[in-house]
């Protein structure tokens, strides 16, 4: 009997803990887009909202969805509510280390990712007057 529990208490410690979910705001979202860390975003809106206003590069939510994470779960709803609620089903059935639930859903992840976009951009660039030819670009731009 003494082996069955010792058996129970290295499966218990050993069994992988549920990843933390926490609600992420504009600012959080942000900062975390900024630093290029992977993730695995999951839109969990309805059907009909992901067809009116798509998000590019999203993996849609079902029931019987099983991930893998390498990195961060950002999940978005179209509540806080079911984004907390989703983050919790993923992070229970996954090996996911942390789950973002989006607070204001897609308004917030627009707003995080756009700004995201605009820091990593070039200063600037040089259109060449011919890929082949030397000397005095054509134009440049800088960007202020």
């Amino acid at each position: 009997m003494r082996a069955f529990y010792a058996v129970i208490a290295a499966m218990w410690i050993a069994a992988p803990a549920a990843a933390e979910v926490s609600l992420r705001d504009t600012a959080a979202l942000k900062a975390f887009l900024a630093g290029d860390t992977p993730c695995c975003v999951i839109d969990a809106r309805p059907a009909a909202a992901r067809k009116r206003a798509p998000l590019a590069d999203t993996l849609a939510y079902r029931k019987d969805l099983k991930i893998n994470p390498t990195g961060v779960v950002v999940v978005i709803a179209d509540t806080d509510a079911r984004a907390l609620e989703v983050g919790e089903l993923l992070a229970a059935g996954s090996k996911a280390q942390e789950v973002y639930a989006v607070k204001g859903g897609i308004t917030t992840w627009n707003a995080a990712s756009v700004s995201s976009l605009f820091k990593t951009r070039p200063k600037s660039f040089v259109i060449p007057k011919n890929t082949c030819e030397q000397g005095t670009p054509l134009q440049e731009l800088r960007i202020k």
